[in-house]
């Protein structure tokens, strides 16, 4: 068999074979939180594991599920990510905080985690928050895009007109013709 993107031989015909796209999952946003979570709580007990805690690594590894979570939270829910990965990152912080004395010292030391690595906390929701702005003014364009092509097909007495105000910001509004 060919490798993607080599043209290949079939019956004297040659063609060109596209190649495997990455997955593009949609989660809701009770899947994304839950994604999230699962994903950091993995990583914590791998770091916990293999390097014996090191809150860098769980850190550096919070930055790209924060942006995974992001982009694969279905549009309709862009809102529930920069809200679910600081839980998630609560959650997976658990079992490298440490703490000893039971619940009570369990508890300081994940308040103590979060204290001192808010920089960590603070970028991976930074970072969500971002994609998911991106992403829901890049779906306003293209459904004001559909309207407006919507509007022009029905060939309607209101055609969409571009206005540009004095400040060069670009307003959309409707002009009668006629």
């Amino acid at each position: 068999m060919a490798k993607p993107g080599t043209l290949e031989r079939l019956g004297g015909l040659r063609r060109l074979r596209k190649p495997r796209r990455l997955p593009n999952p949609r989660f809701t946003g009770l899947g994304a939180g839950l994604f999230a979570a699962a994903t950091m709580l993995c990583v914590a007990f791998l770091d916990r594991l293999l390097l014996d805690g090191a809150p860098l690594v769980y850190g550096a590894l919070f930055l790209p599920v924060s942006a995974v979570t992001a982009l694969w939270v279905r549009t309709a829910d862009l809102v529930t990510a920069p809200i679910s990965v600081p839980i998630a990152f609560a959650v997976g912080s658990f079992p490298i905080a440490g703490g000893s004395g039971g619940f009570g010292g369990h508890t300081m030391a994940l308040v103590t985690a979060l204290a001192v690595h808010a920089g960590w906390l603070y970028g991976g929701t930074l970072i969500a928050g971002l994609i998911a702005s991106v992403r829901k003014v890049r779906q306003m364009g293209r459904r004001q895009r559909a309207r407006d092509a919507a509007t022009l097909r029905a060939g309607s007495k209101v055609r969409p007109a571009r206005t540009t105000p004095p400040n060069g910001a670009t307003a959309y509004r409707a002009v009668r013709r006629g």
